[in-house]
């Protein structure tokens, strides 16, 4: 499609608005024609070898250089109208070096040869200055260069080559079908990204990515006009790292839900129009639900809702800089110690397998390198419910004693430093077959809970407390009715130790969170959580709408 066409088809985007102050998206306001554009890896190459050059005279001992071409289009909708729109680019080079064996860093918009050699001398002074107060000499676990390579986000479809008035209009034919069945009111949005980033580094790594990630969303809610009670159904869809094929639905990627609820779970497409139907049609149904008892409850947790306890209560948990105390401003450190794995207690039970994993298809933290260089994998963090291994990077690995790092290190954008960043974190399915159904089966008296929902976590990722998006009783093997006013209170230990089975393969699907925040200064990055089905025994519930006195 060439750039005449775009503008043609476009449409909306002539008519953007600056975007809110969601993290990571941004930037400079551009044409969306430009979102197609693309940066000659030769020319990033001459600019990249600039900036190590520089370093090198300057001093430094190792040194790379990350050119990175953020791109970002975001849709938002109200009802029947469209909000805002907004593309956005974010253009520029951020400088790492060591020297004196000490991190420096600094980052310039200035993309020419002369601003990129400016960035790498600063970054050399930087890191003289830092050294007079550096303890111990930064060292790096070792990191073969891998010359010139390219990795692509394997998509079918750019989001960016859609007209932006065929996904607003996808978009308000959602909140259509929400407002037909039941929904009051109605938004819904579609967030786009594209990351170029080119790599570079003393090594000897010429990295090229292109990274692509999208996630629709919405939000129906349901009013009770004669009591003022209202009732929200979010959507139950996944952000992911793929193009707009996610848009397109598939009846291959559609699991059926517990019998009783008519929930639908998707892999990898989504049905906007089919959830926006349901969700109206749930959000009504809330309002007259019964609250839920106060008690212990065996849990059914469905993958959309239990992505997010692994990404709290086991992903953040498992992160070597929160473990060894050097990350703690934002959102604590972790009960996970090297001295309490030593112990080699039980972080759950033998059915909990986790798996750390940068090349899962599909997923938001796919990359075939990381910010640093190292080729991503996958690797085990719990296996049979004893914790193996953590997550950490280059300067980290020494410190655990190996001799590689786990390829976990990002940046959200040029102009900030990169830094150890969570993996993929996800729950083995069982090999032996089981289905939703057959599970819920199995429990006398539970709760099964699709959806996120509030939460709270402490500073050492082990007290914690978990809500949902939709909620139903089991009783005697069967859904026995919608419930509300619940959310589950644990502990790390004790609720993993809990989890009794998972369903297979055929029900596993990702979750994902498109803005995990970070460090201080805070930055974003976008993680997936993989799971089944997965059922809990004994857990216990509270009612969040009960009252003191």
């Amino acid at each position: 499609m060439n750039r005449r066409d775009f503008v043609g088809l476009s449409g909306l985007a002539t008519g953007a608005l600056l975007l809110p102050s969601f993290p990571g998206f941004g930037g400079t306001l551009v044409d969306p024609a430009q979102l197609l554009e693309q940066v000659d890896p030769a020319v990033k190459k001459r600019l990249a070898d600039a900036a190590l050059n520089a370093a090198k005279s300057a001093g430094a001992t190792y040194a790379d250089v990350r050119i990175g071409r953020y791109l970002n289009q975001s849709i938002f909708t109200r009802e029947k109208q469209v909000q805002n729109i907004a593309s956005g680019e974010s253009y520029g080079a951020g400088v790492r070096v060591i020297a004196n064996g000490t991190w420096g860093f600094s980052a310039t918009n200035v993309v020419t040869e002369e601003g990129l050699a400016k960035a790498a001398k600063l970054a050399v002074e930087i890191a003289k200055a830092n050294a007079k107060v550096q303890k111990q000499p930064v060292q790096l676990a070792p990191q073969r260069g891998y010359g010139e390579v390219s990795w692509k986000t394997p998509i079918q479809q750019n989001a960016f080559e859609v007209p932006v008035k065929e996904k607003a209009e996808l978009l308000l034919a959602a909140n259509a079908k929400a407002l037909e069945n039941g929904a009051s009111f109605v938004n819904s949005s579609l967030f786009q990204i594209n990351e170029q980033k080119y790599f570079a580094s003393t090594d000897g790594s010429y990295i090229d990515q292109d990274i692509h990630r999208i996630w629709p969303t919405f939000s129906a809610t349901a009013i009770d006009r004669a009591s003022g009670k209202f009732r929200t159904r979010d959507a139950l869809s996944s952000p992911m790292g793929m193009g707009y094929e996610y848009m397109v639905p598939k009846a291959v990627d559609k699991i059926a839900g517990p019998s009783g609820t008519g929930l639908i779970g998707y892999k990898n497409s989504y049905d906007i129009l089919e959830d926006a139907t349901l969700a109206a049609q749930q959000a009504k149904a809330k309002l007259t639900a019964k609250s839920v008892t106060a008690g212990k409850y065996d849990l059914v947790l469905d993958p959309n809702h239990l992505g997010l306890t692994i990404h709290e209560s086991i992903g953040h948990a498992t992160e070597l800089d929160r473990v060894l105390g050097y990350e703690a401003n934002y959102a604590g450190t972790s009960f996970a110690t090297l001295e309490w794995k030593a112990k080699n207690l039980p972080y759950g039970s033998k059915v909990v397998n986790i798996v750390a994993d940068k090349t899962q298809v599909g997923s938001l933290g796919a990359v075939g390198y990381d910010d640093e260089g190292v080729k991503t994998g996958q690797w085990d963090i719990i296996k049979e419910g004893k914790l193996v291994d953590y997550q950490k990077i280059r300067d980290q690995a020494a410190i655990v004693g190996q001799d590689h790092s786990d390829g976990c290190c990002y940046a959200q954008s040029w102009q900030d430093v990169q830094f150890q960043r969570m993996a993929n974190i996800s729950l083995k399915p069982s090999a032996q077959k089981m289905s939703v159904d057959d599970m819920i089966k199995g429990v006398d008296k539970g709760v099964y809970i699709a959806g996120r929902g509030s939460f709270s976590i402490d500073q050492q990722r082990y007290n914690f407390q978990f809500g949902g998006t939709v909620f139903y009783a089991i009783e005697k093997g069967k859904i026995a009715g919608m419930l509300e006013d619940v959310a589950y209170q644990a502990n790390t230990q004790e609720f993993w130790n809990s989890c009794a089975a998972t369903c297979d393969q055929s029900d596993y699907r990702l979750f994902g969170s498109f803005f995990d925040g970070k460090g201080q200064p805070s930055q974003v990055s976008a993680v997936s959580h993989g799971s089944a089905t997965t059922r809990f025994n004994a857990v216990n519930v509270i009612n969040t709408a009960r009252k003191i006195g």
